[in-house]
């Protein structure tokens, strides 16, 4: 059955991570995605490794891991659009389409004619989505933006980290870019939010998203914890702002982690724990209490927790409803029984490798379920099929193209 997006269709101008990730979310909705790519070198991620995918005989393709991560499902149009025939392409393709997205420097498809403002003459029901590192608008909205500088200027790295008296104590990034990744689905719920308004109203607009914005946004009940307050929260390490005991344990054989949500938990995990006198005193009866003497329970909870292996305090803490769990490595995730049975691995038909992994899409629908049919594209794989498909263009047109090296043709 056709994705709940499958009447759509997406001309994708980004690059990098958090533009590709929303078009990638959108093809795996079902929407047509037409990924314009620079020829002769594409996304720049295309290059961004090792790791690199192997093809059957072993050997590396140069399609680079991080590439692979946020393509999948789209078609690949290799257009220079530099050029005025290639900016012509890529208009006419606008013309027909129902969201743009993009990531250039603020204002840097004007001068190729492919800016909203230009775009909408021609399209007056199209989306436009742009993604930059501080918005369209401020005295940063010139400044290239990187995810690294974003999540140190927008909070996110003055609570993330050990605490600065403490061994290793210091400002940390997070493992993985989260600032372009939440700015992609913020991003990708704006663009379906502009689209149910476009079926009201009939028409399309701009829409202007920033990673810089998005890093504030996203600091959720910290930022509420300093608005209410007054005073800005620091880092607690692997502790939570709020809530005690929820943070990592070492026990005899490695860590847990012991989240404790309510004071129902904590009651149930001081019988597993055999104190019971802890649930007694009044000190800890309530969240707020442990909270406010987190310096007294968390290492008499550390002590404790020391006696025992990660296997036997799983099996008494989840017996009796506690929540805990391991820190899995990302072998062990994709091992793990319950990652299998939601099926997060999946694998794609490709041209060189024969197969590539991927990661399945979190979203289950029962109506509309989700289907994965194309993996990552080559580099102007698609070039020939839509530009002869969508705008009719003869095989002489697109060879005299290619020949004046205004398209690049992947077979």
């Amino acid at each position: 059955m056709p994705g709940p997006l499958s009447h759509l269709s997406v001309l994708d101008l980004s690059r990098v991570l958090a533009g590709p990730w929303c078009t990638q979310l959108l093809a795996d909705l079902g929407a047509e995605v037409i990924k314009i790519e620079k020829p002769g070198s594409g996304d720049d991620t295309r290059s961004w490794g090792p790791p690199f995918l192997k093809d059957r005989e072993g050997r590396e393709t140069g399609e680079a891991a991080y590439y692979l991560a946020c393509n999948r499902g789209k078609k690949s149009v290799a257009v220079d659009f530099t050029q005025s025939e290639g900016q012509a392409i890529v208009r006419d393709l606008a013309r027909a389409t129902d969201v743009i997205v993009e990531n250039f420097k603020v204002g840097g498809l004007k001068k190729y004619g492919l800016d909203y403002a230009s775009l909408a003459t021609v399209n007056p029901r199209l989306v436009y989505c742009s993604i930059t590192g501080f918005g369209q608008t401020g005295p940063y909205a010139e400044r290239a933006g990187y995810d690294f500088m974003i999540q140190g200027m927008g909070g996110f790295m003055s609570v993330t980290g050990e605490r600065d008296d403490a061994p290793g104590g210091g400002p940390q990034k997070a493992g993985i870019a989260v600032a372009d990744l939440m700015t992609g689905m913020y991003a990708a719920t704006a663009v379906l939010a502009a689209i149910a308004h476009r079926e009201r109203e009939g028409i399309g607009q701009y829409i202007d998203t920033a990673l810089f914005d998005t890093q504030i946004a996203m600091m959720a009940t910290l930022d509420m914890n300093y608005l209410v307050s007054g005073t800005p929260p620091g880092r607690a390490g692997n502790a939570h702002q709020s809530i005690v005991p929820y943070q990592v344990f070492a026990c005899a054989d490695g860590h847990l982690i012991l989240a404790v949500g309510n004071d129902g938990q904590f009651a149930r995990f001081c019988d597993a724990a055999g104190k019971p006198e802890w649930r007694a005193d009044s000190r800890f009866a309530t969240n707020a209490g442990r909270v406010q003497r987190r310096d007294i329970l968390v290492p008499m909870i550390a002590e404790l927790m020391l006696e025992r292996t990660q296997r036997d305090w799983l099996s008494a803490l989840e017996v009796v409803g506690v929540p805990c769990g391991p820190i899995n490595r990302l072998d062990q995730v994709f091992a793990d029984p319950q990652a299998k049975a939601r099926g997060m691995r999946i694998d794609l038909p490709h041209p060189l490798s024969g197969m590539v992994p991927q990661v399945a899409n979190p979203l289950n629908f029962s109506a509309t379920p989700l289907t994965y049919t194309q993996a990552p594209p080559l580099l102007g794989e698609h070039t020939e099929a839509v530009l002869a498909g969508r705008l009719g263009l003869s095989k002489q047109s697109l060879a005299d193209l290619v020949a004046r090296a205004v398209i690049q043709v992947n077979k």
